[in-house]
């Protein structure tokens, strides 16, 4: 039933223009004179894990747990018929940990009693924001070098061998001088021919790939390689459908995330948890309006000791590390090659443990191969429950 024809409900009382309520980017939540939900947008029924149709006429404080005195604000909002802020508050639904937001309540001229709620949850706006601002910065820093990276690459070549020609005539003393000459331009060159990768990565061929199948591979080679000293331990849902994704560049980034929390490891020795798992609540807003669901989750968690709050906001940013040689430019591309997976990365970090996590979409049904992708009847069940939610 349309909300708009139901008994008691007014047409005032709900958004005038449907396009724009659904384009909300942060919840919306339209609540009436006795406290109770009349409408909520798409971005809402994600945040309060609910659709529209379960919340209807349900008390809002039912729902929602917010460390303010949200009833005297709305009274005032009705009182006053003028909009009130409140920043910094802790928002939770009873089903998810509180998260940091901002508030605005509204009331609605041609509905009396009616208060529009929006909830901005400030993490997600400085990173949104963030992640726009990189893509500027990133695209005109990453192409100036790229256009540079050839021709110095060149003559550091012509450095190194001369260097390498003088130390066979030098003293013993001065031979330290030579080694340190060829050391900092192969590191040179190295940083340069990451500058040249990040710049020339290909789109995605996208295809349905069994997430674990990736996990295993790197895990193997991390073991064989910088990960020799690390106790990997796997923590998979064997059920996760496949995702759509390019399996070559989902590799890539695994191995950059197990790299990272490797050389994060005190003294070379560490533990490292891989999990996977499954999540409807996390959904990115398309220009139209509509969500972009990405229920697949993947946590790359290691012991070690941290990354340094100062650079936790812009760890995904080029040329930004917390190693001494980092070159910076490793999870920029990690980053990267998730944003051209409609993909989304985060990170938490505190001494003692510090998690990546990577969340994916589900590949559509028609693009499964079921002699490959592995998934169980759990898997197929969850992927449909996916596309219903994304065309809910």
């Amino acid at each position: 039933m349309n909300p708009a024809t139901q008994p008691g409900r007014t047409n005032a009382a709900l958004p005038a223009a449907p396009v724009l309520w659904a384009a909300l980017p942060v919840p919306a939540i339209l609540i009436d004179a006795a406290g109770c939900t009349i409408e909520v947008n798409p971005a809402a029924e994600t945040f309060l894990n609910a659709s529209a149709r379960s919340l209807r006429g349900q008390p809002i404080f039912d729902r929602l747990a917010i460390d303010a005195p949200l009833e005297e604000v709305l009274a005032r909002v009705r009182d006053s018929h003028s909009s009130l802020y409140i920043n910094d508050v802790d928002v939770g639904t009873g089903e998810r940990a509180p998260v940091i937001c901002n508030l605005q309540a509204a009331p609605l001229d041609d509905a009396p009693g009616v208060v529009l709620l929006l909830i901005s949850p400030r993490e997600f706006a400085e990173r949104l924001g963030r992640a726009q601002g990189m893509k500027s910065a990133a695209r005109s820093a990453i192409g100036m070098a790229e256009m540079l990276a050839h021709e110095i690459k060149n003559p550091l070549a012509g450095i190194a061998g001369a260097a390498q020609l003088l130390s066979m005539n030098l003293a013993p003393e001065d031979l330290e001088l030579a080694d340190l000459i060829v050391g900092e331009t192969r590191r040179i060159v190295k940083l340069l021919e990451q500058v040249e990768q990040f710049g020339n990565l290909r789109p995605p061929e996208l295809r349905a790939v069994n997430i674990h199948d990736v996990l295993d591979r790197a895990r193997r080679s991390a073991l064989l390689g910088f990960g020799a000293q690390m106790t990997i331990i796997e923590d998979y849902d064997p059920s996760l459908p496949p995702t759509l994704a390019d399996g070559d560049q989902l590799l890539q980034i695994f191995l950059n995330l197990l790299r990272n929390a490797a050389e994060a490891a005190r003294g070379g020795h560490g533990t490292i948890r891989i999990r996977s798992y499954y999540d409807v609540a996390l959904r990115l807003r398309r220009a139209d309006g509509g969500g972009n669901p990405l229920p697949l989750q993947i946590e790359i968690i290691d012991d070690g000791p941290g990354i340094a709050p100062d650079l936790l906001a812009d760890i995904f940013d080029p040329f930004v590390s917390g190693r001494e040689n980092g070159t910076g430019l490793g999870l920029a591309l990690v980053s990267k090659i998730v944003a051209d997976h409609g993909g989304w990365i985060a990170v938490d970090s505190q001494p003692g443990r510090t998690t990546f996590r990577l969340s994916l979409p589900v590949a559509p049904k028609a693009m499964r191969d079921t002699g490959q992708d592995g998934a169980g009847q759990d898997g197929v069940g969850r992927e449909e429950a996916g596309q219903a939610e994304e065309t809910r």
